[in-house]
């Protein structure tokens, strides 16, 4: 496959305005081979379309006169206070987009917001080397057939100063993605998971998987979890509000409602679809949070009023960290800053918790 890095300068862009300018600025600095395994999905990727296309059936209904010029963004979750309802999500090898990795994503996040990064089992850069920067870490946790191995990693974590676990459920081995397929790709010669041992062995990510991942995996892998850990325990990876029922009844602290970008099962529905249906099941008892398809301020807002407490983004902060490294990560998460604090005002909401469902009309709806 082609090597990875820039495909050229960038000479001559202009400044990116939305997500999807940070988007087409990343495809041109990436291999296509390195592209397509950032961006793809599962299948025919009908999901990975339709997390995007779900939130283009809402409408904002704004409130005037509110009073709402300088709305508030902060929320607190898991005892934590954030600046905005929203997270970077847990994607692997962020070398891939840049040489520093996560690491700057972190160092990019920090100068953006006080915002918790999630970062995955598969990170390419130490877990010591991302904690203490300014922001919240968390480790992304795929419960391995060894778990000596997984323990070894969640205690490391742990010592580190990472501050919760995120447990991802649905995937006992990764999804059937055809880009890859059709690309036969490989990662790239010194792209690694820094935090795990194995040699040559992480190169084809879906052969690693079916050897190592543990596919037998059931809902009392989290008391296991908690014998490792005290950290919270968020549940990733919840489609259903009967699935959300039996990880708070298993002792989930948080639920993200997530298809995992459209990269395991596709045909399963968009997360904001399901949103409802697990807001009703969870009843409030613990926070959640969404991923899948947020590219807009706008869109945080829409997933918040229907039941959502944050959301997690994933692709577009990798291509802010490919189109311009840290910098490139700190422009993304402000766009959707700016974006939400616009769609706050404009819409007259003046906190977080002044959102509710009648800030909604879905279109057919009368």
């Amino acid at each position: 496959m082609a090597a990875i890095g820039p495909r050229g300068d960038g000479a001559g862009e202009a400044a990116p305005l939305t997500l999807a300018d940070y988007a087409r600025s990343a495809r041109a600095r990436l291999a296509p081979a390195v592209w397509d395994f950032l961006e793809g999905g599962a299948g025919e990727e009908r999901t990975l379309a339709a997390n995007t296309e779900a939130f283009d059936r809402y409408w904002l209904r704004p409130s005037v006169l509110r009073g709402a010029s300088r709305p508030d963004t902060a929320t607190e979750i898991l005892g934590r206070r954030w600046d905005a309802p929203l997270a970077v999500a847990p994607v692997a090898y962020h070398t891939l987009a840049h040489p520093a990795g996560e690491a700057a994503t972190v160092r990019g996040t920090a100068a953006a917001a006080a915002v918790p990064v999630v970062i995955s089992t598969f990170a390419s850069r130490a877990v010591e080397d991302l904690t203490g920067r300014g922001v919240p870490v968390w480790l992304q946790v795929y419960c391995l057939r060894d778990r000596a191995v997984t323990r070894g990693l969640v205690e490391r974590a742990e010592r580190a100063g990472v501050e919760a676990l995120v447990l991802t459920v649905d995937a006992p081995h990764l999804g059937r993605r055809l880009r890859d397929v059709r690309n036969g790709f490989r990662l790239p010669a010194g792209v690694v998971p820094a935090n795990l041992t194995g040699g040559d062995g992480f190169a084809d990510p879906s052969v690693h998987a079916r050897e190592e991942f543990d596919p037998d995996l059931d809902w009392t892998v989290l008391a296991w979890l908690r014998s490792v850990s005290p950290l919270p325990i968020v549940v990733k990876g919840v489609l259903t509000g009967a699935d959300a029922v039996l990880a708070i009844e298993a002792g989930a602290d948080a639920v993200v409602v997530s298809n995992h970008g459209g990269r395991q099962l596709d045909g399963v529905p968009a997360t904001l679809d399901v949103l409802p249906e697990i807001a009703e099941a969870a009843a409030g008892r613990v926070p959640l949070l969404l991923d899948g398809g947020v590219r807009r301020g706008r869109d945080v807002l829409t997933a918040l009023a229907l039941g959502a407490r944050a959301v997690l983004v994933g692709r577009p902060v990798l291509h802010g960290l490919a189109a311009g490294g840290p910098d490139g990560v700190t422009g993304v998460l402000r766009i959707l800053l700016d974006e939400l604090t616009d769609a706050m005002s404009l819409a007259g909401v003046r906190a977080l918790a002044d959102i509710t469902p009648d800030l909604l009309r879905r279109s057919g709806d009368r």
